[in-house]
This record gives C-alpha cells, structure tokens and sequence, in this order.
C-alpha cells in the first residue's frame, strides 16, 4: 500500500522535495528528500523511555554515502561501505549542530538519525538536503522536536550569492558556506572564503537565511498536515524549587569557587562543593528526595546562572579577563630539531604543539569519494586530543568526531594561504598536537600549525590567526566573549571560531545553544573577532615575521623535470620494473604525473643528480643535426656504436676520420668519450652518427 505524501518547495531557482509514507514505513517517521536526481532517505527511531541514569541527551547521527549511488563500487578489497570516510564523519556533525539544540528540554529518550545517499547526480550537492531531511523527519515523527530547520549552501560567483549551487558552480565561488537555521535566527554555520570581509561574510548569512526562512515555512505547514502528536510524556524537568535551593544555600560559596582565575584550582574548589551538595541531599542513612541526576543538573544550572550574570554585569569572567580580552600568549618556534618545522602556541592554559612535514607526491593523502572518486590531499591537517591535555584519564586510539571536525576546520581556514604546487612543489602535512586545552584548541591549532610551516619555510601567502567568540544572551542583553574558555563555552550560549588573516576571513563555524541568535548580534562578535585576530597576528609576526628561506637540512628537496607523456612508459617501466630500478638504485623517491611532470625527492644531492641523470637519459631522444658527447661501447669492422642517453647507434668507418680509415681501432677504442653528430634518422628510428663532422676541415692540400 502506498501512502506517500509530497511537499514541494522551490528555493535558489531549484526544487527540492520531500516525500514520506512510500519507504522505511516501521521507522518512527522516515522521509526522503530529492534535488535533481540527488536523492537521500532520512529516518528517525527513538527509544520509549530514557536508559535508568542517563544525565546527557543521547542524540545520534549517521550519514553515509553509497557509491552505488553514482554508479561506481568501492575501492579496495572489501567492496562495502564500512567504517565513515571522514567526509561522512563531517556530514554527521553538520547535520547532529542545527538539530541538537531544538529538543526539548528535560528530553532524554535515545534518538537515532540515519541518512543515506542514494542517487547522486553529481551536480547537486546532497548536504543542504541531509539537513533538510532530519528537519523533516524529526518534526513529523512524535519526538518533541521544537520546530522545523532547513540548512542551504551559499556561493559566491563574481559578486553574485548563488543559494545551492551546483558543483560546477562552487568550483569558481570564492565561498563555501553551510547555513543552518529556524525561521527566526540562525542555528549553524560553517564557511570556507578566499579572505573575504566580515561585510561579506554577513551579507552571504542573510541571503542564506531568507532561503531557509522559505524551506521552514513549507516544513511547518506539512508538518499541520501530516506530523504525529509530540509524546512528552518522558520528559523530565529539574524542579525549580531545587535550584532555588542550592542557590541559596550554596551560591555565595560556589561565586568565590568560580572567582579562581586558574582552571585547575576553579575546577578543584567547585568540585569540593559538588560533593558537598551530594552529600546533603543523598546522606547514607537517608531516603533522598530528589535523583542525582535532578541535583546535578540543578548544581550546573547554578553554577552556569552565577558565571553568566558575574559577566553581564560586573564584565569580568571566570580568569578575570574583560569580555574583549585575549589571553596571554607565547610562542617558541624550532622547539623540535629533527622535524623540518615546528611550533609551540600557547594561549593562556591552551597549548598546542604543531609540526609541519614536507613530502613529495607518494605522502598525500588519498581518499575516496562520491565527488571526485579517487583523490589525493596534497595538504593536510591532523588534530590529536590526548586525554593528558585536560588532566584525565582516556582513550587513546584512532581520531573521534571532535578531532575530525576541528582538525577540517583549521585545515580549510590554512588551505587558502597555501602556495600553488608549481612555486611549492611540496605535500605539506601539519600535525597539532594539543598538550594543554582550556578552550578554543582548533583555533590555537589554526595559529600553530601557520607558525610551523613559516618555521619549515613553506611560503604562504598570508599568516593566518584564529579566536573563538562565545555569548551570554540574558533577554534583550548581552555579551560577546574574546578567546573563549572551556567553561564559557559549556556553560554559554555560543562558539564561534573565525580565522583569517589581517586582510580577511578564511574560515568561520558557528554552534549555537539556544534557538538562535540575530544579525546584529554575529555583527558585534564578527568585529570584536576582527580586533582580537589582529591582536593574535602580531603577537606570531612578532615571533616570526616571515617564512624561512632555507628549508631544514633534514626537509627532502624537490626537483621536477617535464618529460613527453609518451615517454612515461618507458620511465616506469613494465610492472613498474624501471622506476622500481631508479628508486632502489639512487635511493630518491619518484612521483610521475599523467601531464608528464617528474618530481624527484631526496635528501642527497648527489642522489638526486644521478636519478635526474637516469630519467633524462632514459627519455632524451637525439635531434637531427645536433652534436653530442657519447661512448664507444662496441667496435665492429664497419664502425663503432657510440651510446648517447643510454642509446646505441652506428658511427659508420666512413665517418670516424676525413681521411681513409683502415681500421676503426686506428681512430677509436672501447670506453672512449667521442664528439658525434647527428647526421639523419631512419624509419625504424635508427641513427646515423658522423665524428669526422666534429672535427675540425683539414687545411686544403699545397700546390
């Protein structure tokens, strides 16, 4: 029985619509979305009633992307999609960021959100529609989800924003800006620009949020029509009367805990009155009132009510810093000799420790998916988060969500600052290894991993800095935050992370924990972020003003030379025989392109000659009318064979000598170094040599 149900909506010259009822009809609501012949299934599950314990919301995200869905199979040995490639890692975040905030309070039952990509036409981009789609599906199943969000893509062609834009399209925009939000303010944001102004920045935001105000208009009255009735009847408030409560009994304690400008010593003293707290209302011989989780949540509440009124009205926060303060910072470049740069960044209690590798072409990161197919990264950034950094215990292993996002992030706001391959013929890995972190850790990561490329003398164009900004929004006042603290950011309205340089913005991401905020308010933080990135830039100038001349001795050099496509054959070889031979041989490492470039590395010199040497002999060919210097490596009675680029070719008796030669051992012998010409080239590709044309007339005879 098919009950689908279509919505519609044109939006950016495209339309996108949304079916349910037709797939996945047990899921609490399933829905799919379709632009072009993109086509994605959302669903939504949620468990009956929340897990005996559970004081977070667990919501979970999936995307994953099929390459069937474009026709082609899997790389690799096992042909299923398995583990997420870091693209889907990042979808999921994109689309977990706008959603999260619009549960409702006190909601704690598991939700699952699930999407595929099952068509892709490769012209529309399935990531505005993944956050569509969970839109959809959360407001038409019963979770109690607030209301609907829409996410869009903005570009900018010329001077032109284009909502959505094909793939095409976004090759030439100067911007790639993922929006998220409700029709009443923004939830999400996340942008990559060729240094653009915050002018900009702000004008591509609103023209994105009149598209989403559309999409969520449509959604809202679908959901009138079709959506289930809210089940509520699992939430869980924290009862007012208990944070009254701890207030007053325990605020005057918990504001000297947090007047601790040391986030140790803060940590340790609000803890000291959390167990406290614990003990008074859970007494061991005692039959409590209240859960834990309700006095828990109630505690956090205080502390959070304590933090942000001490910053609204006294404009001091928790390290004692103003709201437009950046904190203290220093810098100590070349900390690691061996590697070919590093860097040490630290910004008040966050520290990371940024190593830059230089590599030809074999280092690049190859990855897989439904855009490019094969591709291969010839600059990249790892962020590692060891658990030391916070003074805890943890796990240790491969990379988590966090560290994907944030490494993406400050990858993308330094990508733009990367010389072209052409005056940098390099892969350039960075690695940030955060060793302190008090907040704003991707940012430091940003301002590091810069620092260690200027100390591995990469010439970029522009140094790169990056501040994270949070908010406390109390009704109609509030307050923007330089330079974020862990805490300002757990217990505050906003994070948002903008780097650039002086000149302009390179990357920006917004998460917002209330429903939204307004233009004016992303005007205020976009300037004050201007002032504090500026700020940042001259502290690193001040370390490093500019990027080596020399590179380390222990970076490989890179040389390149341009040989015929045609001849690529013969420098690999059958098999890969031939450059397998080189590499062993010499000891380079050998990168050969389908343009015919040949990049050698090596750390030798005289390696790299002696590769360079072999390739040039292996595909230099002779030219008519050319002299050159060759080898006799075979005498015959009718000539010598003289080897030119590892080449033999006859050097006829006739011309050895101008006179009469008897014997071509009278002129040559094997192992001698002879000039010869080129005198012609047959059609089997054979060459006639002349040594005699070298050599010098003989005087004309006395009469």
């Amino acid at each position: 029985m098919n009950d689908s149900k279509k919505l519609h909506v044109a939006v950016g010259g495209k339309t996108i619509t949304f079916e349910t009822g037709k797939i996945a009809r047990q899921a609490n609501a399933a829905v799919t979305v379709q632009c072009g012949e993109t086509i994605l299934l959302t669903t939504v599950c949620s468990a009956s009633k929340p897990a005996e314990g559970v004081d977070f919301f667990p919501l979970r995200v999936d995307y994953q992307e099929k390459f069937s869905s474009f026709g082609k199979t899997l790389g690799g040995f096992i042909k299923r999609e398995g583990r997420p490639a870091e693209r889907e890692i990042l979808m999921c975040r994109l689309i977990d960021r706008p959603i999260r905030p619009l549960f409702e309070d006190g909601y704690y039952n598991e939700v699952q959100v699930l999407s595929f990509v099952f068509s892709y036409d490769g012209i529309h981009s399935p990531e505005p529609l993944a956050i569509c789609g969970a839109s959809a599906a959360l407001i038409l199943s019963d979770v109690p989800f607030i209301k609907p969000v829409a996410g869009v893509r903005v570009g900018l062609i010329g001077d032109k924003f284009v909502i959505n834009p094909t793939q095409e399209e976004q090759k030439t925009s100067k911007l790639d800006l993922m929006l998220a939000g409700s029709e009443d303010a923004i939830l999400m944001i996340e942008g990559y620009a060729d240094f653009l102004s915050e002018e900009q920045i702000l004008a591509a935001i609103e023209e994105g949020h009149e598209a989403i105000k559309i999409i969520c208009k449509h959604l809202s009255d679908w959901q009138k029509l079709i959506g289930k009735t809210k089940d509520r009847s699992s939430i869980r408030l924290t009862p007012p009367e208990l944070i009254k409560e701890i207030s007053e009994k325990h605020g005057s304690d918990l504001k000297k805990a947090l007047d601790n400008k040391e986030k140790q010593d803060r940590e340790q003293a609000v803890k000291a009155i959390s167990e406290a707290v614990m003990l008074h209302y859970f007494p061991v011989d005692g039959t409590p009132v209240y859960s834990k989780i309700d006095v828990t949540f109630a505690f956090k509440k205080v502390q959070a009510d304590i933090m942000r009124a001490t910053i609204l009205n006294e404009n001091r926060r928790l390290d004692g810093r103003t709201c437009e303060q950046v904190r203290s910072i220093s810098i100590e470049q070349s900390l690691l000799p061996r590697t070919h740069g590093s860097s040490l960044f630290t910004r008040g209690e966050t520290q990371a420790l940024a190593v830059a590798t230089l590599g030809g072409e074999s280092t690049g990161m190859r990855y897989e998916d439904l855009d490019t197919g094969d591709g291969l990264r010839k600059f990249y950034l790892q962020y590692s988060f060891p658990p030391f950094s916070v003074g805890e215990v943890g796990r240790m292993g491969s990379p988590g969500r966090r560290e994907i996002g944030h490494g993406k992030l400050a990858e993308r706001a330094l990508l733009m600052t990367m010389p072209s391959q052409e005056a940098f013929p390099y892969v350039v890995r960075l690695e940030s290894n955060i060793t302190e972190s008090n907040g704003s850790s991707s940012m430091a990561s940003v301002c590091g991993g810069c620092l260690a490329m200027m100390d591995a003398g990469v010439p970029i164009k522009h140094p790169i800095a990056g501040i994270a900004m949070g908010l406390i929004l109390e009704g109609d006042k509030y307050a923007i935050l330089s330079d974020i603290l862990g805490a300002e950011d757990a217990l505050g309205d906003m994070d948002f992370k903008i780097a650039g340089s002086a000149e302009g913005i390179t990357a920006f991401q917004l998460d917002i924990k209330i429903e939204g905020i307004t233009p004016k308010i992303m005007q205020v933080a976009l300037a004050q972020a201007k002032a504090g990135r500026t700020h940042i830039l001259q502290k690193m100038l001040e370390a490093c003003p500019k990027s080596n001349a020399e590179l380390s001795r222990y970076a490989p050099r890179i040389e390149t030379m341009q040989i015929k496509p045609s001849k690529i054959g013969t420098v690999i070889g059958p098999g890969g025989k031939q450059i397998r031979s080189i590499i062993e041989t010499t000891g380079v490492q050998i990168d050969i392109n389908d343009d015919g470039i040949v990049s050698i590395s090596s750390t030798n010199p005289e390696a790299m000659q002696k590769a360079k040497d072999i390739v040039f002999n292996l595909t230099a060919e002779l030219e008519v009318g050319k002299s050159y210097k060759g080898k006799v490596v075979s005498i015959v009675p009718f000539g010598a064979f003289v080897e030119i680029f590892g080449k033999e070719s006859l050097c006829h008796i006739s011309e050895l000598a101008h006179h009469r030669v008897q014997n071509v051992t009278d002129v040559v012998k094997e192992g001698d170094m002879i000039d010869v010409k080129v005198l012609e080239v047959n059609d089997r590709g054979q060459y006639k040599l002349s040594h005699k044309a070298t050599l010098p007339a003989p005087a004309p005879a006395a009469r």
